[in-house]
């Protein structure tokens, strides 16, 4: 999981994009990017850490141009310490490209081989979007007949990328000379959305982000999702093509998303992620009361901040207190998206508090949005109990997480996750709590698509069920040995 954001304008771009990045800050945390283009010449600045960490007034100044694009990183491919993993990427031909991508390629292996020996490139890193982007250029390269360059042929370049790259993948990359292009993989699996505005001028300029969250922030009209297998261009002087390149698209966006990934006040897929939080909750609250007694049940707490939404609905359906007894410190990062496990269970404690006062002789049902590794959970339920609860309930918004998750979501081993090979009773034992409740599958399917013509998600961290069909027993052991190597 990352965020990226793609600007033509008809101004300095520079501040539109810094901005953009502090909105998908939530999004990566490991390094950030900023890539612009001045007539044919880049200028590109990219650093480890958070947005307001990485840039300076220096920086700024030196990002010049009315197009570029930007990125936040979370690491599932390559080392987090080394700066030289970190996005934009750069190739000098053909014209020049520069390359931002969420997501993660499935069949690295056999494209490391094939860049080498067939394609004649050279990837200076272990990241999956600089092998993507020599791929890109490699096709690009191929199409050109003449000295100009035409969206005919840069689509047909993304027609072979797609036959050429599985896995998940948005990318946006700036072609130098000429413009903007942005597509999507055939399924759709993350999230890419394009907006537009008009100047007091006339002019119409673009932008195309992974959330919602950022057009509208930036006073953009949302257009629309990119859609799955689609490749949109979008020329200097702000002119706007789009073709599909994928034969069989077909919608797929992970579920994941909506869980626990995009901030709630986006929209993605046509589906409000804070709607679908609240339904989550509705349904959770239904399975809750099949399980227990809720007269057994004094307060409904929330694990800030993603799991509020269905906390809340729990609470208001099951007809209970609701009370916020752990407090945020918002100045640590997501504990999941933290890369290693070490500094994962080191930050918990730092990130929330929970106060005595709320939890004294309570029994506590607590709810979060998903338990993954259970490296929080545990933690949160032993900070419940030297609280004073004389109970505790654990409940998750989503169904267990049994599977690794190989389409951008730093989950490789399954060793690594407290579900895979437990029975919910275990898992209660494992993390130390009275009860432990879990969202079914059908219910989380059916909260997040309610509504809408969506007929499947990507669930394949709860189901094992791998939308791309080129996900084998093989490369999951593959992956689970390069990671623990």
């Amino acid at each position: 999981m990352c965020g990226i954001v793609g600007i033509v304008s008809t101004e300095p771009v520079n501040q539109q994009i810094y901005d953009s990045l502090l909105l998908l800050q939530h999004r990566g945390q490991d390094s950030t990017g900023i890539a612009t283009a001045d007539g044919p010449v880049f200028h590109m600045t990219k650093a480890r850490g958070q947005v307001r960490e990485a840039f300076r007034t220096r920086d700024m100044r030196s990002l010049l141009g009315n197009i570029g694009l930007g990125h936040v990183r979370y690491t599932t491919k390559g080392a987090a310490e080394r700066e030289e993993e970190a996005q934009p990427f750069y190739v000098n031909a053909p014209y020049g490209i520069i390359l931002v991508h969420n997501g993660n390629l499935t069949n690295t292996r056999e494209l490391s081989g094939d860049l080498f020996s067939i394609d004649r490139r050279h990837v200076n890193s272990t990241s999956d979007t600089e092998m993507l982007l020599n791929v890109l250029a490699t096709e690009l390269q191929g199409q050109i007949k003449g000295l100009e360059l035409d969206p005919d042929q840069v689509f047909r370049a993304v027609e072979l990328v797609h036959e050429r790259v599985e896995g998940s993948y948005a990318v946006i990359a700036m072609i130098a000379g000429y413009g903007l292009l942005a597509f999507r993989d055939p399924f759709g699996i993350r999230p890419l959305i394009l907006g537009k505005r008009t100047t007091d001028a006339g002019k119409v300029e673009w932008i195309v982000a992974s959330e919602s969250l950022v057009l509208e922030n930036g006073d953009y009209e949302v257009v629309r999702d990119v859609e799955p297998g689609e490749a949109i261009f979008i020329s200097l002087d702000g002119e706007m093509v789009s073709r599909q390149c994928a034969p069989n698209p077909r919608l797929v966006p992970c579920s994941f998303e909506y869980v626990y990934l995009a901030r709630p006040d986006s929209i993605m897929n046509g589906i409000s992620v804070y709607e679908a939080r609240l339904r989550m909750g509705n349904r959770l609250a239904t399975t809750i009361e099949t399980h227990m007694d809720k007269g057994d049940i004094d307060v409904v707490m929330p694990i800030p901040d993603s799991s509020r939404p269905a906390a809340m609905q729990v609470a208001q359906k099951l007809g209970i207190e609701y009370r916020e007894g752990f407090y945020k410190n918002r100045y640590v990062g997501r504990t999941f998206i933290m890369p290693g496990q070490a500094q994962r269970r080191r930050s918990v404690r730092q990130k929330l508090n929970a106060m005595g006062m709320e939890f004294k002789g309570k029994n506590v049902l607590i709810v979060d949005d998903s338990i993954v590794r259970g490296t929080t959970s545990k933690e949160i339920v032993e900070m419940a109990r030297a609280a004073g609860a004389n109970e505790v309930t654990f409940t998750s918004a989503a169904p267990p997480v049994r599977y690794p998750h190989v389409y951008g979501i730093n989950m490789p081993s399954r060793q690594e996750l407290i579900a895979h090979g437990r029975k919910i009773p275990e898992i209660a034992r494992e993390l130390g709590a009275d009860h432990m409740i879990y969202q079914e599958v059908a219910d989380l399917q059916a909260a997040i698509t309610q509504g809408t013509p969506i007929e499947q998600l990507d669930m394949s961290c709860f189901t094992g069920d791998y939308v791309t069909g080129t996900v084998t027993e093989e490369y999951l052991g593959w992956v689970e040995k390069t990671q623990l190597s």
